[in-house]
This record gives C-alpha cells, structure tokens and sequence, in this order.
C-alpha cells in the first residue's frame, strides 16, 4: 500500500482547555518490530484523552504525544516479527497515544478483529472501555459466579460496557446517572435498577434492593466522598475498584469497618501497563466477549460522531456529561 511520509494529526498545544487542540502535520510514523502501522479509520474520544489535554496524564515514556487511545482501521505496514496480522486486515486496537491521526502504531497483540456484524465505526469505540472494564471488574474485582455489580457513571462510555458485559454474563447490575433520561437508558441496556444519583441516595436504594447484603463489586469513576459512601453499600467481601477520580482524590475513612467486613479496595490504570499485560485482556476478551458482541448480546453505543479536525468540539462534549455512551473521530472525514 502506498504510505504518505505526512499525516494529519490533533496537536495539544498547551494544556488548556478544548480549545487547545488544533490539527497540525506529523511525519507517519514506521512500526517497531511487533507493531503493525494502521490507516485510521474512527478513533474514540475518552476521559483520559481530556485528562491529557488538560495536562495531568502525560504519555508513558515512549508513547506519542499526540491524544486518542483506541481506533480501527486497516492494516497497511508490518513490523519484521509480526507473523499474526497481514496487510490489508481490518482491526481494531488499544494504542498507548496516537489516535487522533490519520496514521498509529499498535503492538500487534492489542490488536483485536472487528467483530462480525459491526462498522469500523463500532469497533473503534470497543478497546479502552472494553480493556478497563476487564481489568477492574472481572480480573481486579473478581466478579463472578451470580454476583452483583454496582457501576457508578452508568451512561459513560466505560458505564455503557459495563453494564452490559457483566449482565451478558449473567450479573444482575446496579448503575447510578444523573438525569432521568440517562436512567432509562442504563435499564434498557440491562441495569437491574438505575438510580438518579441527583435525588436518590444510592446507598439506601442498593441496601433497599438486595434485601440490606449490599453489591459485590463497586466501578468506580468518582472517587472523592464517595468512597465511603460505596464501602456502605458493598456486601461483606466485597471490592471497590477505582478507575478515576472525578469527584478529588482525597477521602477521610474509617478503616475498622474494611477490616470488620474483608473488604477491598483496589484500582488501576491500563495505559502504562506493558504490552504482555494487555495481550492477555485482548484474548480474553477475543474468548468471552467478542461472541457476546457477534451474538448481539453486547453493543456499542455511540452518542456522537465528529470529524478529525472537530476535535476540541468532542472534548467539550465530553466535559458536559451530556452524552450517553461513546463520542468518536471519524478520520477520513473532512470539515
């Protein structure tokens, strides 16, 4: 395939606000020895793309600095040990940075097929959420067998999949969303009850709902004062898993009650992580969602799309809470 030396890309000039993204040139970068190079079709907009922008989550070392951390497209280079992947496939991908481009480098085993039956569209808005919902709910979080799962933030991209992957795998869910509307939508994606955290008490209404047990496993994107909160609605032996902290980082406890009660606290961060980490949610995730996804059991949920150059438009968007489910790039797309 014919690959052009420049490319367009979404440059943070400072950090700042959305308006500090502007589109700018970058040469195309060369795949290293088990990356694939990617034509970019979609990339997905997400909180830490903002978190970057505004200067606090800064790329690991050797990353691009150049936002976006998941995208579909077409495969049309090879890095010499890549054996799995051939020109021409159409994949998607979780990348480190780089996705707000018409041109990233992906290891090859974050890879992932488009599923059967989705656009590239659909695929692109899959990696981040999918991989972090993984990692913290099943893998961190342990849920499993007939537990209960309560998802902070339901109508997010990340509340979206969570929702849905763990009732597809038979959990019955818990979500709270700040509009009625929202609400709605978290139920018709399979929430068991959605709670309007505006003017409900979602520690009164998950001990209300489970009969005073309280939920297994807590996703967490807030943080804050809400912590405290959470561990009160969680059941003995249960987990918080902590993915972001919307709501302050700080937070006062009482430790007697985690000791009382074995509960756990735990959280993560996914793009720092090594490649061999994240090839091994890429195969779960090839072997336990993806039939789920081609089943229909599982489906993206995409609010809004905007063309490359648009990019400070999605990110206020984003930064208003407004949508439910993923805000995407299209690429190839011109203003």
């Amino acid at each position: 395939m014919s690959i052009p030396s420049q490319m367009r890309a979404i440059e943070i000039t400072t950090p700042g606000g959305p308006e500090v993204l502007r589109p700018g040139q970058r040469p195309v970068p060369a795949p290293a020895a088990r990356e694939v190079l990617i034509e970019v079709a979609f990339a997905g907009v997400n909180r830490p793309d903002v978190l970057q922008r505004k200067g606090g989550y800064a790329p690991p070392p050797g990353a691009s600095d150049i936002p976006g951390l998941e995208v579909s497209g077409v495969i049309v280079k090879l890095g010499p040990q890549v054996k799995e992947w051939k020109v021409g496939d159409q994949v998607c991908a979780l990348v480190t940075g780089g996705g707000y481009a018409e041109y990233v480098n992906a290891p090859a085993a974050q890879c992932l097929r488009i599923p059967k039956g989705l656009t590239l569209e659909q695929a692109a808005s899959l990696p981040e959420t999918f991989f972090t919902v993984w990692v913290n709910v099943f893998d961190r979080g342990g849920l499993k067998n007939d537990e209960t799962l309560l998802v902070q933030g339901g109508s997010s991209g990340i509340g979206v999949t969570a929702i849905q992957m763990a009732r597809a795998l038979g959990h019955r869910v818990y979500a709270t969303a700040g509009t009625a509307a929202k609400c709605a939508a978290c139920e018709q994606l399979g929430a068991t009850r959605a709670i309007n955290y505006r003017d409900e008490d979602f520690v009164a209404v998950v001990k209300a709902a489970t009969g005073g047990r309280g939920v297994d496993v807590i996703l967490d994107m807030v943080g804050g004062d809400y912590v405290p909160r959470e561990l009160a609605c969680l059941a003995d032996d249960g987990r918080l898993s902590l993915i972001a902290f919307l709501g302050g980082t700080k937070t006062s406890l009482d430790l007697s009650d985690i000791l009382r009660r074995r509960l756990t606290i735990t959280g993560s961060t996914l793009r720092p992580r090594p490649v061999e980490f994240k090839a091994t949610i890429a195969q779960a995730l090839r072997e336990k969602i993806w039939p789920l996804i081609e089943a229909g059991k599982i489906r993206p949920v995409i609010y809004k799309t905007f063309a490359l150059d648009e990019a400070a438009a999605a990110h206020a968007l984003m930064e208003s809470s407004e949508h439910v489910g993923k805000i995407m790039l299209d690429v190839r797309r011109k203003n």
